[in-house]
């Protein structure tokens, strides 16, 4: 049994993200302890539980209450579930705040994702969150990060050396491609927030992409070449990469997850139960 922290920004985590690892984990017996800016509930990304707000008539009162493309877009029945579970836990209810999390108190480190700046740049820019996984990785605890939760590892630096603590190690993390293929959607469906999945945007002379999830780590990495995607050779190639495809507790054939020693890391929701599973064989 491993004492497992699960940080989350006070809303707009992915659903998926952190209830199916907190599934996952919690059947595997593991003890999960949440922690949040304030120390009160966390709330998830609410139109990656329902869909409403996806569509070209997701801004009209009513109308949104009808998706059609997000129904596609959102969490699936499985993580809605968990989602559901999770919140109902004691724990869940009872967080830390991020300010009094002791890292020594805990085997490892989980950093769930989430794209939507309203919620997700606290998180991502949080002094002390980035203290507590620069302690983990100092120690080479376990530590697992998905989607945007790369982008908070990849911030946190080392007090010792000044880098980042991924650089040296290999990893993947939400892609350019997946990116900007959900940008482009947006941009048609949600034209009165086109920016709904672009956590942060270029400014003036930076080229297209630059403050993409990939592109961010890429530059914290010693190499390029440490950023890994799923190769063009992998007889899976087109059901790891369509953005159209999840995996499920049975199935990891859409899974593309990396384990580097004491590091897991993987690309976006439709990684999640393959990630959780061999975070949860690591912690054991």
């Amino acid at each position: 049994m491993a004492r497992v922290l699960i940080p989350l920004p006070a809303r707009d985590f992915d659903p998926s993200e952190a209830a199916v690892s907190w599934q996952v984990l919690s059947n595997a017996g593991h003890v999960i302890t949440f922690a949040t800016p304030d120390g009160q509930p966390a709330a998830a990304d609410d139109m990656m539980l329902t869909g409403q707000g996806l569509d070209l008539w997701g801004a009209i009162p009513l109308l949104r209450n009808l998706p059609l493309i997000g129904l596609l877009m959102r969490a699936n029945s499985d993580a809605r579930n968990a989602y559901a579970t999770m919140i109902a836990d004691p724990n869940y209810a009872a967080p830390l705040r991020w300010d009094s999390v002791d890292p020594t108190a805990f085997d490892a480190l989980l950093l769930p994702g989430g794209h939507r700046a309203r919620g997700m740049r606290d998180y991502l820019e949080s002094a002390p969150l980035q203290r507590h996984v620069a302690d983990f990785f100092e120690v080479k605890k376990p530590v697992a990060a998905i989607c945007h939760g790369v982008l908070l590892a990849a911030r946190s630096h080392s007090a010792r050396t000044g880098r980042s603590v991924l650089h040296g190690y290999k990893t993947t993390a939400l892609t350019w491609a997946l990116e900007n293929s959900a940008w482009k959607v947006a941009r048609i469906t949600r034209f009165w927030d086109p920016n709904y999945y672009r956590t942060y945007l270029e400014q003036a002379g930076e080229p297209e992409g630059y403050m993409s999830v990939q592109q961010e780590v890429t530059r914290a990495l010693a190499q390029a070449e440490d950023f890994l995607d799923v190769s063009r050779t992998d007889p899976e190639y087109r059901r790891k990469t369509s953005g159209l495809q999840r995996d499920a507790l049975d199935d990891a054939r859409p899974a593309f997850v990396v384990r580097d020693r004491n590091y897991i890391s993987a690309r976006w929701p439709g990684d999640v139960h393959t990630f959780a599973k061999a975070f949860a064989e690591l912690v054991k």
